[in-house]
């Protein structure tokens, strides 16, 4: 008996630091989610380090990356209506539209920011069936209509769709179709982008003219681009896998698999690629406008000079024949 207890309490002091063990495992990846559970469950960011190639070109590759704030915004909702006939479909959705611009008007939106695009407006058929003597007979015939409308709302601060949305859903409009994100300086920002470029360039070949290479005795070929990106294109998702069934510790049943929720957040270009970056500390999603010159500096071939002609002296000979046939050769003093 006292063997049993023995083993018991021993039995019982393992799974307890077990537990404890695994408690302590968990609480350090808590402590770790401060850099975010997309790195623990997702995303691990990876560090390659390039291994430098000395040669005889010379490349100026420079990268400007600047945050934009949008001046306006664009939400855009689906509204879908279907009735018995087409004025009352028209009606319902008119009135359903009308209660949402009423909310926006007083929330500060005005009415020329909510533009309607009627998407379609159809009839809806249904299936009757047609019993006779031998057979049946199946004839589609008109049941209702229905009608889709996008509500087009424009909106200057990021903090007022929130209110956009309690508006819209207080009516029973889910359906938000995308957010669209507009800069009206884009022109501008390019400008800016190119000055900043333009100056790291000149310091780069002041590097290398004090480095010893001068920049003159090269040929240049040169290439550059633009782009911008909207948040639209940067939302990633990730799956939390560490999952833990409290009720099967409490009644010692069997683990309950659940689904596990999908997170999105909003993943930017990283800076580590861009030489300059404009605006770095982002608090809301941006439009993030980039440019790139890049410069191949190759050496001009040398020159292939002739070697100078020396003036020889020419020994010039003339010959003399005398009547008798005799030849005498003599030589010429051209001095």
């Amino acid at each position: 008996m006292k063997k049993l207890i023995l083993t018991f309490a021993l039995l019982f002091s393992y799974v307890t630091l077990i537990g404890q063990h695994k408690g302590n495992y968990d609480a350090s990846i808590s402590r770790q989610n401060i850099s975010g559970n997309a790195i623990i469950y997702g995303h691990m960011p990876k560090h390659n380090m390039s291994t430098l190639n000395p040669n005889s070109t010379i490349t100026i590759d420079v990268r400007a990356l600047q945050n934009v704030k949008a001046s306006s915004y664009t939400a855009i909702f689906n509204v879908s209506q279907i009735g018995e006939t087409a004025e009352i479909t028209k009606n319902l959705i008119q009135n359903k539209i009308d209660a949402i611009k009423k909310a926006l008007l007083n929330i500060g939106i005005s009415e020329k920011s909510i533009v309607i695009d009627v998407i379609s407006f159809v009839p809806v058929y249904e299936v009757e069936v047609t019993k006779k003597l031998f057979s049946k007979s199946y004839t589609e015939v008109p049941k209702g209509f229905e009608l889709q409308q996008n509500i087009h709302i424009q909106f200057t601060e990021a903090n007022q769709f929130e209110k956009i949305l309690s508006a819209c859903a207080s009516n029973e409009v889910y359906n938000l179709v995308k957010v669209d994100y507009f800069i009206d300086n884009i022109a501008e920002v390019y400008s800016n982008l190119q000055s900043k470029l333009l100056a790291l360039i000149k310091d780069k070949k002041d590097y290398y003219n004090a480095l010893g290479f001068n920049l003159n005795n090269y040929n240049a070929m040169m290439a550059d681009q633009k782009y911008c990106y909207f948040p639209k294109d940067f939302y990633q998702s990730y799956q939390a896998f560490n999952s833990i069934s409290f009720e099967a510790i409490n009644q010692s049943k069997g683990i309950t698999s659940v689904k596990k929720q999908t997170s999105y957040y909003y993943q930017p270009l990283p800076y580590h690629n861009y030489d300059i970056v404009i605006n770095s500390a982002i608090l809301e999603p941006v439009i993030q406008v980039g440019m790139e010159i890049k410069i191949n500096f190759s050496p001009k071939p040398k020159e292939n000079t002739p070697e100078p002609i020396t003036k020889t002296e020419t020994k010039h000979k003339y010959y003399v024949i005398s009547p008798n046939g005799n030849v005498d050769i003599k030589e010429l003093n051209t001095n």
